[in-house]
């Protein structure tokens, strides 16, 4: 808004502050049903998935590209500072939303046929977890499926780790043995003793397991895995990041499916 020759903006309360910056936390995320998305083209990416975006905060030079989204969502332009003051990042983006957490259902089983799913045991890096949703989306893997100690999808670190790809893959949080028994579905689990990845046969369907990245899978979830996969060594590194062993394995699922 215009004031003379003075730029007026909508401040933000020590209220609304308050509530914006505590959404870095996964308690407050849980009991206010929000989490926060920054950047515009981040943004833009929940506006065609079945997310619901709630509320936009935004300096004056973004309102131009904002007017171009649906005028349903609440938008309030603020000061930079402001923005600077919520944001999770150092160096924050030209706009923050906040967006419902979506209420799943209990996972279908039957959704899960004729397609492959990822299963996080135990994660806990941000950066890794945002990455393999981003993975999963380029490969065209809708399903994720958590242990419940994984880290939190929501987590501020996440959501900007996937660039929003977290608006197209479907992350889910319940108990790994029961879901895996349940499913009767090949199961995949990368570990040190494992086949070839190379010449594995995956067929057309079936969860892939990856561990957590110290630990690598539970013992209680390696016996439920029934065919155990691993990427060969040729050079001499200890070990693989976890999120970039989840893109080699989810290429070579991709790559079974093209021939």
């Amino acid at each position: 808004m215009q004031d003379g020759n003075f730029r007026v903006y909508d401040m933000l309360s020590k209220s609304q502050i308050s509530l914006l910056t505590s959404l870095q936390h996964k308690k407050f995320r849980r009991e206010h049903g929000l989490f926060m998305v920054e950047g515009y083209k981040s943004i833009t990416e929940f506006f065609d998935s079945d997310y619901q975006v709630h509320t936009i905060y935004h300096t004056p030079d973004t309102a131009p590209k904002l007017l171009k989204l649906s005028q349903k969502i609440n938008f309030q332009e603020i000061s930079l500072i402001d923005l600077q003051k919520i944001s999770a990042l150092k160096n924050p983006a030209d706009a923050i939303a906040t967006v419902n957490i979506p209420q799943w259902g209990g996972l279908n089983h039957t959704t899960l046929k004729n397609k492959f799913s990822l299963v996080l045991d135990g994660l806990q890096d941000p950066g890794n977890m945002g990455t393999i949703i981003r993975t999963a989306d380029w490969f065209g893997i809708s399903n994720i499926i958590c242990s419940e100690d994984t880290v939190d999808a929501y987590n501020p670190k996440v959501v900007q780790a996937t660039m929003g790809s977290l608006a197209r893959v479907n992350v889910t949080y319940t108990n790994l043995a029961g879901l895996i028994s349940a499913a009767k579905l090949p199961v995949f689990g990368t570990l040190l003793n494992g086949d070839n990845i190379y010449s594995t046969n995956f067929g057309t369907e079936g969860l892939l397991v990856m561990g957590n990245e110290g630990n690598g899978i539970r013992p209680d979830i390696q016996a439920l895995v029934n065919k155990a996969i691993t990427i060969p060594r040729i050079g001499k590194a200890e070990s693989l990041n976890v999120a970039i062993a989840t893109a080699i394995c989810c290429s070579q699922l991709a790559a079974k499916s093209f021939k």
